[in-house]
């Protein structure tokens, strides 16, 4: 019945012709909102994961509660033995894409921008801003990641205002781990991660430990040497699929303008 749409189905309808019924289809099949009237919404067609009750991008999930993190502090100075791979100047330690540098800050392209070099262990660290008053989708407000090694992503979200399925929020494990609490600043405001990262080990083809990671964003603690289940990928159970322990640090663009400064890695 169409009187009994909600404002915000409502919205998803509008936005389905506003961007293409193609597109928009292709990230709203099977999306649902929450069975506790939060509004978060997710999908209930996805595979439950092996380690917990819950579905991959499940919209009951608990949501992190919300703690406020301050005001945004000034860019962090990099250590003396950090690999400073931007610092205001050009992409010269990035593979070339589309992305670009404007008022000494990384805006974000099509695809994703690789870093030339790689690492296993490392502490990193990264500024970044969503876009303020930005119109896109709701699957693309902020929407970025850092993928370390190129291959397992902290998420990068507009969770200020988007209710996206708490595994798939601003600073979770994409997939797999929501962060403990919810520390996301307004869109227009810079925040951090930094992000202490164990790459996985192998013998031969066979995982002998996974990849664990602890996670600070905003200056709060969100992870804890939490276990890493396995590659990135949306609407699926993670695994190892290749035996590696290096790769290059990859920021995730998907058409958002979000903006990157001051990244500089560790490697330990």
């Amino acid at each position: 019945m169409a009187g009994s749409r909600s404002s915000l189905q409502w919205s998803l309808l509008a936005l389905g012709a506003w961007v293409g019924w193609g597109c928009f289809s292709a990230h709203t099949a099977g999306l649902v909102f929450a069975r506790d009237g939060s509004g978060v919404y997710g999908y209930k067609d996805t595979p439950r994961l092996p380690w917990c009750e819950w579905r991959v991008h499940d919209p009951d999930r608990p949501a992190p509660r919300r703690v406020d993190p301050g005001p945004p502090q000034p860019p962090a100075p990099a250590p003396a033995d950090a690999v400073v791979l931007f610092a205001g100047g050009d992409l010269s330690a990035w593979h070339t894409n589309q992305w670009r540098v404007e008022a000494g800050e990384i805006v974000a392209g099509p695809g994703n921008l690789v870093s030339r070099a790689e690492f296993g262990d490392c502490q990193i660290h990264l500024e970044w801003m969503t876009p303020a008053g930005f119109e896109g989708p709701w699957y693309d407000r902020g929407n970025n990641g850092v993928l370390l090694m190129g291959r397992f992503e902290i998420q990068i979200f507009d969770s200020f205002n988007e209710k996206i399925y708490p595994d798939g929020q601003a600073a979770a494990i994409y997939g797999q781990t929501p962060p403990r609490v919810n520390v996301t600043r307004p869109p227009g405001q810079w925040q951090t991660y930094d992000i202490l990262f164990l790459a996985p080990r192998f013998e031969g083809n066979r995982l002998v430990s996974p990849a664990r990671v602890t996670v600070l964003h905003n200056g709060v603690l969100v992870h804890w040497h939490e276990e890493i289940h396995g590659e990135t990928g949306h609407r699926l159970v993670p695994e190892y699929k290749t035996p590696v322990s290096t790769g290059p640090l990859a920021l995730a663009g998907h058409g958002c303008p979000v903006r990157f400064r001051n990244i500089w890695v560790r490697p330990l």
